[in-house]
């Protein structure tokens, strides 16, 4: 099975605080991880380190068997852009902008042309059962509608890495339960997932494996068996 994400060894140190302190991690092809631990453990750092968001004190980053750290920043948002999807807590939408332009956006920055874009994204909106609320602002839309645009949005240029950052933890009980379910979906058609959570019952119900953190390390790992 193809190695998606490998971390060597990773070391985050921001001044005097170390965030990560020699963090070892491979993510396999199809394989949906969560990165369970306390807050301040290190969880949102690594994600950020996958993405190429943040670099590294010391250690390597392997996504797609490209290393992070031979990449200038402009290289960076490219491939971020191409190849990982991300889905944040707080959804990062852009409040100008109806559902259909937020997830085409996605599309257009990496060149694709303005209908070819809105024609995917209304097919992914189609897909995640919310396109009749296409044309309407991310104001007007429910948390969970919000949730599923932000989805679609990741989803757009079909990344082959999915990383999600408390993606139910600023949505109700519901909510949660359909986006719990479609991240299941989406890892059940191969999708390969890393999510950072402090949800249990979506780190039960969504996840292969649980990589647990302490202090910046990996403190256990264990395997699931999903139903």
């Amino acid at each position: 099975m193809t190695t998606v994400v490998r971390l060597d060894n990773v070391r985050k140190e921001y001044g005097d605080t170390t965030a990560l302190a020699g963090v070892s991690l491979e993510v396999r092809s199809g394989e949906a991880v969560a990165v369970m631990g306390p807050s301040g453990c290190g969880k949102s750092t690594l994600l950020n380190m996958i993405a190429g968001l943040d670099r590294p004190t010391s250690g390597s980053v392997h996504v797609h068997d490209e290393d992070l750290g031979r990449l200038n920043e402009t290289k960076l948002a490219l491939f971020r852009r191409h190849r990982i999807g991300m889905i944040f807590q707080f959804f990062n939408l852009l409040d100008d902008l109806p559902a259909l332009d937020n997830v085409a956006l996605a599309a257009q920055l990496t060149g694709s042309r303005v209908d070819t874009a809105r024609q995917r994204a209304l097919e992914l909106l189609d897909e995640l059962g919310i396109a009749d609320r296409r044309n309407v602002y991310p104001a007007a839309l429910s948390g969970g509608e919000r949730q599923r645009v932000a989805v679609a949005r990741a989803l757009m240029n079909r990344p082959g890495l999915l990383l999600a950052d408390e993606p139910t933890g600023a949505l109700d009980s519901r909510a949660g339960e359909q986006v719990m379910d479609l991240l299941l979906d989406l890892n059940q058609i191969g999708q390969t997932l890393v999510i950072v959570t402090h949800d249990e019952r979506l780190a039960t119900r969504c996840a292969s494996r649980v990589v647990s953190l302490a202090d910046g390390r990996v403190a256990g790992e264990r395997a699931l068996e999903r139903a």
